[in-house]
């Protein structure tokens, strides 16, 4: 049995691993205000380009997109994602439990166009009973989204002018940001994000690290006291070191572009093997993550050899599954299922 379930069936990349150990005697400040997360916080402020912003660092990939969205928006206020956002699909109510609606608009491949946004502002705001309506009061986007495709940088200026023109917070969430940033052809770079994005995160959980994610705020009076709004939220980790030391890890001599870029390149190997043993893809592969069509039958066939994550129905009856690779997928493993496919 092979599992390609998804990007955090392992642990940590061993680098970080030794750093606990090391570090795990001493006596260190706590709520993230010691020397690791400092150092972690100067090397993203230097990867970004923005000397000035603020990061704080969290444990998981729902808990920072709740606690974020609750801080960024006021009462009868809600999120406008693509209907496929993982806020709006998988994260079991978390938005709507803090008081916000998702509010959800088509996709197409799992982006949210800037035309689309716009179209949904103008109607809303042309409709005379507006005021007692969910306001729209920021936008979601996640890089990959969720069927693993990127945005480009022209896409993400042009909805990041419909939220200023809106008066509008533009937010990213980068669980698997790594794999987006590594892939090949890509024009979007940490330094487009801390450009076009009022707040982003980079994910950790998915991307080598053994849990955490660092919120990026390039302009720090977007989110006022967000500290304190982390603690309200029991997001402020009493042992905030484990985060910011794994950071400083991920952060020192490339490391976490490194093994993002080796995910991508067990993706490209997966990808060459389903091709030769004849499966179609869903949409063309271009992160870690490979969406395949095949028959309901064999899927279920399949399942009984390979660990994947079932995705969708297509309108004729077909099953879409997900295939992931990670920072930890090894040539082998790829060899290995190849043997089982």
């Amino acid at each position: 049995m092979q599992h390609f379930e998804c990007d955090y069936l392992e642990g940590a990349h061993p680098l970080i691993l030794e750093r606990i150990a090391a570090a795990n005697m001493e006596k260190i400040a706590g709520y993230t205000e010691d020397a690791y997360c400092e150092a972690a916080r100067r090397k993203i402020r230097q990867a970004c380009g923005c000397p000035e912003a603020e990061v704080h660092f969290l444990v998981g990939g729902t808990q920072t997109n709740a606690t974020v969205i609750d801080a960024l928006l006021r009462p009868a206020e809600g999120v406008v994602a693509a209907v496929t956002g993982h806020v709006a699909l998988h994260e079991a109510g978390a938005i709507e439990g803090s008081g916000h609606k998702v509010l959800t608009l088509p996709q197409r491949e799992g982006k949210l166009q800037a035309e689309t946004l716009r179209e949904y502002l103008r109607a809303f705001y042309a409709d005379p009973t507006w005021r007692h309506m969910v306001t729209p009061g920021m936008v979601y986007l996640s890089h990959p989204t969720e069927y693993g495709t990127l945005y480009t940088r022209a896409e993400l200026e042009a909805i990041a002018a419909v939220c200023r023109e809106y008066h509008l917070p533009l937010y990213l969430d980068g669980a698997r940001l790594g794999y987006g940033l590594m892939a090949d052809g890509t024009d979007v770079t940490l330094q487009t994000l801390a450009a076009v994005c009022d707040v982003f995160y980079i994910g950790g959980t998915k991307v080598g690290a053994l849990f955490g994610e660092a919120v990026v705020v390039p302009r720090p009076e977007t989110l006022p006291r967000f500290f304190t709004v982390m603690k309200q939220h029991g997001a402020l980790l009493a042992k905030g070191w484990l985060l910011g030391l794994q950071f400083d890890t991920l952060f020192t001599d490339g490391l976490y572009f490194e093994i993002s870029r080796h995910a991508l390149e067990m993706a490209d190997r997966l990808r060459r093997v389903l091709e030769q043993k004849g499966y179609t893809f869903y949409l063309p592969p271009c992160t870690n993550q490979l969406f395949v069509t095949m028959e309901s039958s064999r899927a279920e066939a399949l399942s009984s050899r390979v660990g994947f994550s079932v995705w969708e129905q297509t309108p004729d009856g077909q099953t879409v599954i997900r295939l992931a690779t990670s920072w930890a997928t090894r040539a082998e493993d790829i060899d290995a299922l190849a043997e089982l496919l």
